[in-house]
């Protein structure tokens, strides 16, 4: 796959297209953005999987909110989606409809107009959005960019990928659960509304590189080091209790194997802790850097708003291949 792809980002790099402001070269990100004017940019993402919970109206909205995210990740706002279904033929039609109208209620929530959208027959049942946003242009948050002495922020709980993990091994409380989908169904518009008000040098949302993952990616482009304070980060219930069981999914090997090498855990944090880090999110919250004299007024305006923010560490210099630290 490498090889078929480097001639494809030659191809399609950004020098040769000016308007591409990001795109597959060093600027890739969380979706792509194309400059139309000077005030205002295109977002196009993608994204689409199989059902993390049983009943299909749920599914279609969390597939939605977490297709719609990178748009937010990328400090826009959601403007058209389609349809990308991929159901069986066998599936009777009423949940069929049940999928699309959790779909569309969320775009709707979002602001958005669904248009559409295209399908195949799968025996595996599949559903997302491809999504269009617009953002100024010269108010883009991609992974780069993050400061040294930036706050790091969260605006989401993690552990949705070990809790539905646990339920479809029949093993969570029905408490844990309904948790775990209500963080899913939230929306991130109104967590990028509250740091749009603020100085945000890079942002990306937490899905299925989990925070470990995704906050090595930040990094990495950034060429700075983040430091967690693992006793800081919000967790689901019931997260640290699966963790203990070891129900972990199989994205927390892989998570690991890819990201390990570049995170330096502290000797006193428990393995099975470390592992939920890496266990992959479905509609995770934003990862953002933040300038630390802009904290306290934005934790003030994500309180009256209602709205959860998480600080869990800081930005700091370059270490070697170290991209993060995890301290209690």
């Amino acid at each position: 796959m490498a090889q078929v792809l480097r001639p494809v980002e030659a191809l399609f790099a950004e020098e040769h297209y000016p308007d591409l402001l990001v795109g597959l070269g060093t600027q890739r990100d969380d979706a792509a953005v194309y400059k139309l004017t000077d005030d205002r940019a295109l977002i196009v993402t993608l994204d689409f999987f199989t059902p993390v919970v049983d009943d299909p109206f749920q599914f279609g909205a969390i597939a939605a909110v977490n297709s719609m995210s990178d748009v937010y990740a990328m400090g826009g706002n959601v403007t058209l989606a389609l349809n990308i279904s991929c159901l069986s033929g066998c599936l009777p039609p009423e949940v069929v409809g049940e999928i699309l109208l959790g779909g569309a209620t969320k775009v709707i929530e979002a602001g958005g107009v669904l248009v559409g959208g295209h399908s195949v027959d799968d025996r595996e049942p599949k559903y997302g959005l491809a999504v269009l946003g617009v953002v100024h242009p010269q108010r883009i948050w991609t992974k780069r960019g993050a400061r040294v002495g930036d706050a790091l922020i969260l605006t989401k709980s993690l552990g949705v990928g070990i809790i539905t993990t646990a339920a479809k091994a029949d093993q969570a409380a029905d408490a844990h659960v309904e948790a775990a989908i209500a963080s899913m169904l939230r929306l991130n518009r109104a967590a990028t509304e509250l740091l749009q008000t603020a100085t945000v040098h890079a942002c990306t949302d937490i899905t299925g590189f989990a925070l470990l993952g995704h906050g090595c990616e930040m990094a990495e482009r950034g060429g700075v080091r983040l430091r967690l304070r693992v006793g800081q980060l919000p967790l689901l219930p019931g997260a640290a209790e699966y963790a203990d069981q070891w129900l972990f999914p199989g994205g927390t090997i892989n998570n690991r194997e890819a990201f390990r090498p570049h995170v330096h855990c502290a000797s006193d944090i428990p393995e099975e802790t470390e592992h939920l880090l890496y266990t992959p999110e479905t509609s995770g919250g934003l990862l953002a850097a933040v300038s630390p004299d802009e904290l306290p007024g934005l934790q003030e305006r994500f309180a009256a708003a209602g709205e959860p923010l998480h600080v869990i560490g800081e930005v700091l210099p370059a270490a070697g291949d170290c991209q993060i630290e995890l301290e209690p």
